[in-house]
């Protein structure tokens, strides 16, 4: 790993930068899955205690991207294609809830976030691709999910989401970073908030679920187990 800036400790509690830097490093694929983490390694790159590293371990593996080991020892989850499918499965479940709970519930704030944020998006995905673009079209993508998921009233809804969209990321940033999103990803985009926008529940459901499925199916061609 890189070595970490003196920054990182300055906001918030140091388990909470220290599970945020490594979760990121995991994220991109700069630490590599099954890869061992060696508490001494840690411990020696972030100049703290043992109880701060052990914690932000500890909500880690909740989060499902790292497993614990016998005599307390951890590793990067692996990747398979059996757990992303259980992951897209479960994401399908709970963000489709989400998004039905937000057309219903969704205000007029709701409706201006969730047009400024496809809208930022859309300009992003007309315009023709180009080399280092895939971690900008990532942040504008997230920021419209939860946009459309913001309306649902359910901080624990969205917090299991926002868990499982970064466990499906690391998915992505493993086996799609080199491709660009075709361009039937957008007008995904679009319909989807064209049938929330109209309060149709039931179609803008079944939208994302099939707009789930179907990067799911690009990224399942990608494994090899």
């Amino acid at each position: 790993m890189a070595k970490t800036e003196p920054k990182l400790l300055e906001s918030g509690t140091l388990a909470d930068a220290i599970s945020g830097h490594i979760r990121a490093e995991i994220l991109t694929g700069r630490i590599k899955p099954d890869t061992k983490l060696r508490l001494e390694d840690l411990r020696s790159e972030f100049g703290v205690s043992w109880s701060p590293i052990r914690e932000g371990l500890k909500r880690l593996v909740a989060e499902g991207l790292v497993v614990t080991e016998e005599p307390r020892g951890y590793r990067v989850a692996t990747v398979s294609r059996t757990h992303f499918a259980d992951i897209v499965r479960t994401r399908r479940l709970v963000e489709c809830l989400a998004l039905r709970e937000s057309v219903q519930r969704g205000d007029d704030a709701w409706e201006a976030d969730v047009l400024a944020a496809h809208h930022r998006l859309s300009k992003f995905e007309a315009r023709r691709w180009r080399p280092g673009d895939y971690e900008e079209w990532e942040t504008w993508h997230r920021t419209y999910h939860q946009a459309l998921l913001g309306g649902c009233g359910s901080p624990i809804l969205l917090q299991f989401c926002s868990m499982l969209h970064d466990m499906r990321d690391r998915y992505r940033r493993l086996f799609l970073t080199a491709r660009e999103p075709d361009r039937n990803v957008g007008k995904e985009h679009a319909e989807i908030t064209q049938a929330a926008l109209a309060r149709d529940v039931e179609r803008a459901s079944e939208l994302l679920a099939r707009h789930i499925d179907r990067t799911a199916k690009a990224i399942l061609g990608a494994i090899k187990e």
